[in-house]
């Protein structure tokens, strides 16, 4: 995937050079920029392909550049930790991150990431068989990538929706959390069941209470489905 543009966002220089080296040699083009606010401003400017984004930044820390990009924009952002706690893995994901790679890192895994991540971001134009799934109250449409509840759009970050489509495209099936990671994300998520979780828990939250003719459910020490009721 030569010439798909790369913008690294950490305040340390060496770790930055680093990168370049390592995803320049892969054929990327890179920029990189040392704090928040120049983070947003380079991301509008240059369109970039993907983001890392550090998490510890001067001006706004990366959980605020990723929540101001997600405002405009759902190209793939790769978080930079330092922090290994769940939390701050969890809550990366919740604001729209697509992956995390905690530090000290191997560069060759942040290099094999870069390029699962926009695989499957660009996989989205691949032609599929079904664009859209029509339930009571509800409407996935994966053509536009809008998700409709009464008749109302609502917000739905990609991943999001390319979840309960899945699910929905296989009413009363149960997936293995491995299954949609594999499935969905498209991509080995080196073992970490907890992204399914975070992204069900934020469909729960707009589609709770919608139908009494289906439920996103929970199929305990399994994984999930998209039950269906007669």
């Amino acid at each position: 995937m030569p010439n798909e543009k790369i913008l690294i966002v950490d305040d340390d220089i060496n770790i930055c050079e680093l990168l370049r080296l390592y995803l320049e040699k892969e054929g990327f083009t890179t920029k990189i920029v040392n704090d928040g606010m120049s983070a947003i401003s380079a991301f509008k400017q240059d369109e970039p392909d993907l983001m890392l984004l550090d998490i510890m930044l001067p001006q706004l820390d990366g959980w605020q550049v990723c929540r101001e990009i997600r405002k405009f924009s759902y190209k793939p952002i790769i978080m930079l930790t330092a922090k290994g706690e769940t939390f701050d893995k969890v809550l990366g994901l919740e604001l729209g991150a697509d992956d995390y790679v905690t530090k000290p890192f191997d560069t060759k895994e942040i290099v094999a990431r870069i390029k699962a991540v926009l695989r499957r971001s660009s996989s989205s134009s691949v032609p599929e068989a079904v664009k859209e799934v029509n339930f009571d109250k509800l409407s996935v449409n994966l053509e536009n990538y809008e998700m409709k509840v009464n008749g109302v759009q609502i917000d739905t970050p990609p991943k999001e929706l390319e979840l309960i489509f899945h699910l929905a495209s296989n009413p009363n099936r149960v997936f293995s959390r491995d299954q949609l990671l594999d499935e969905v994300w498209g991509f080995d998520y080196y073992g970490d069941s907890r992204t399914v979780d975070v992204h069900v828990k934020r469909l729960r939250e707009k589609l709770e209470g919608v139908s009494d003719k289906w439920e996103l459910k929970t199929v305990w020490g399994v994984g999930y489905k998209f039950e269906t009721k007669d």
